[in-house]
């Protein structure tokens, strides 16, 4: 089976002519359980989310923030495999029909196999692999893989990234370009920066893939700012802590739901992009 990187162009391509960023929702597989978390992957896409990372919990994160690393950290002790995380994408792309990637440390997947997992991402009807410690000039062996099966190779760029770096980089990536909005780890933040409409410029004048923007988008206020100059908005720990501070599981995902969900005046998520007409 191949996998589901057409659907994921054709997801963005459609917010595009729609006149809005789309919304990429990031919620661990495993967390709060195996169960829980297919649970709530579902509950984001049903809410109006138009993406799903599904991230792998690793011991030793470099991009995770505080309310990641909890739920990373419960997941783990639940006993999460990889077996689970594509269970989880295969549950939550049959109940959808929505585009899920997995977000994932390239130690997992290179103990596991790199062919290995991109043919299993694939037959679970995954649409690519977000890498963000692979260094591109170390991932032939991924992308041969990933290309052959349909993923799209998602690689992180930074504020720090040269225009050199953004141009290397660009060009071995497929499906979207993850813009870190910030130097640091994930979470809320008061304010999302002018360094990330400057690197979101930057990428753009190196790639035509899409660019989203993660790290630091936790409210629809944030969400509306970036929507104003990227192609995407990744929001992680704010879809997390409906999880981590519901006092039960059937609380949690209607909190999940409601996230992205439209209110009166207009989707909370959604604003034109202004940078390419």
């Amino acid at each position: 089976m191949s996998g589901q990187i057409e659907l994921l162009d054709r997801t963005l391509a459609g917010a595009r002519a729609e006149g809005r960023a789309a919304l990429v929702a990031y919620l661990p597989a495993g967390f709060p359980t195996v169960e829980g978390g297919i649970e709530a992957a579902k509950a984001a896409l049903e809410g109006g989310a138009d993406v799903v990372e599904i991230g792998l919990p690793h011991s030793d994160p470099v991009l995770d923030g505080p309310v990641i690393q909890t739920a990373d950290d419960i997941a783990l002790r639940g006993g999460v495999r990889i077996k689970d995380v594509l269970r989880t994408v295969r549950e939550a792309h049959a109940a959808t029909g929505k585009p899920i990637l997995v977000m994932t440390y390239w130690n997992p997947v290179d103990r596991y196999g790199a062919e290995r997992f991109a043919a299993e991402l694939a037959e679970a009807g995954g649409a690519g692999c977000i890498l963000p410690d692979l260094p591109v000039e170390e991932s032939e062996v991924w992308r041969k893989a990933a290309e052959q099966h349909g993923l799209a190779t998602v690689f992180v760029v930074a504020p720090s990234s040269r225009d050199e770096r953004l141009a290397k980089i660009t060009a071995a990536g497929s499906g979207f370009v993850y813009a870190a909005s910030l130097m640091g780890v994930t979470g809320t933040r008061e304010s999302v920066g002018a360094e990330a409409a400057d690197l979101v410029r930057r990428t753009r004048a190196q790639t035509e893939l899409p660019v989203c923007v993660g790290l630091g988008v936790s409210d629809a206020a944030q969400a509306a700012e970036v929507a104003g100059f990227a192609d995407g908005v990744i929001v992680g720990s704010a879809f997390v802590k409906r999880l981590l501070d519901a006092p039960d599981l059937e609380r949690g995902l209607a909190g999940v739901r409601e996230l992205p969900a439209p209110r009166a005046g207009g989707p909370r998520w959604a604003r034109r992009n202004t940078l390419r007409g």
